[in-house]
């Protein structure tokens, strides 16, 4: 491979592009605090941002913050996560979350991911959002579904495991992007690099990208929802 069209080289014209169609990227995400953003990134798991977004409102109306929602019966919290999937390990992490949070952080979201990942519910991609989002900390890179397929697909990564995909990223992107390049990319995954049909007409970065498609895996059986 030669040297313009390394991976580098590579990462470098996605920025570029990246950055020039999203000037100004944030999370679908609404959200007020570092704990209602913790909140609706659990929720979003294995559900669109948009439903969580008809779901939060009545649900932070009710309980804004972890306080308020230490003993709230898990049956009550189920019924207003209903429509986000997966509602009984959601209810339950995010009830042992709020716990946590006052009982161990004094009702404050900890600030590094260490500590983040000790809340049930809580794994490296959730960790990562919250500290950029809430904190303006890049201390990883948020590996999402758009991250997954359109990494792979321009050629940026050889694998589809999450964690080996950020670790190529934060090699191949300035540490003071890595939230951006997760917000963008979530972006340009909706609107342009779509799963099934990508708008490949409308990509400008058509003329370089490897259009790559990583491989079939079979459909594993339903189970409970991972952390995100």
């Amino acid at each position: 491979m030669s040297a313009k069209n390394s991976r580098p080289a590579r990462a470098q014209k996605v920025l570029a592009a990246l950055r020039t169609r999203y000037p100004a990227p944030h999370t679908h995400l609404d959200a007020e605090t570092a704990w209602q953003l913790l909140v609706a990134t659990v929720l979003a798991a294995q559900c669109t941002d948009a439903r969580v977004n008809t779901v939060t409102p009545e649900l932070f109306r009710r309980w804004p913050g972890p306080a308020d929602l230490m003993g709230v019966p898990v049956e009550e919290l189920e019924a207003v996560i209903r429509s986000t999937g997966f509602y009984r390990s959601k209810a339950k992490n995010l009830l042992g979350a709020a716990a946590r949070v006052c009982e161990v952080y004094d009702g404050r979201i900890p600030n590094s991911l260490e500590e983040l990942i000790t809340l049930p519910g809580v794994a490296r991609k959730t960790a990562n959002v919250v500290l950029f989002g809430a904190f303006g900390i890049n201390e990883g890179l948020a590996v999402d579904t758009h991250v997954k397929r359109i990494s792979y697909r321009l050629g940026l990564t050889e694998s589809t495991d999450p964690v080996v995909i950020e670790r190529d990223l934060m090699a191949l992107f300035p540490r003071e992007e890595w939230g951006d390049v997760n917000h963008r990319m979530v972006w340009f995954g909706r609107e342009v690099c779509e799963a099934r049909k990508p708008l490949c007409g409308q990509c400008e970065m058509a003329i370089f990208c490897p259009r790559l498609e990583p491989p079939k895996t079979p459909r594993p059986a339903r189970r409970k929802v991972p952390p995100a």
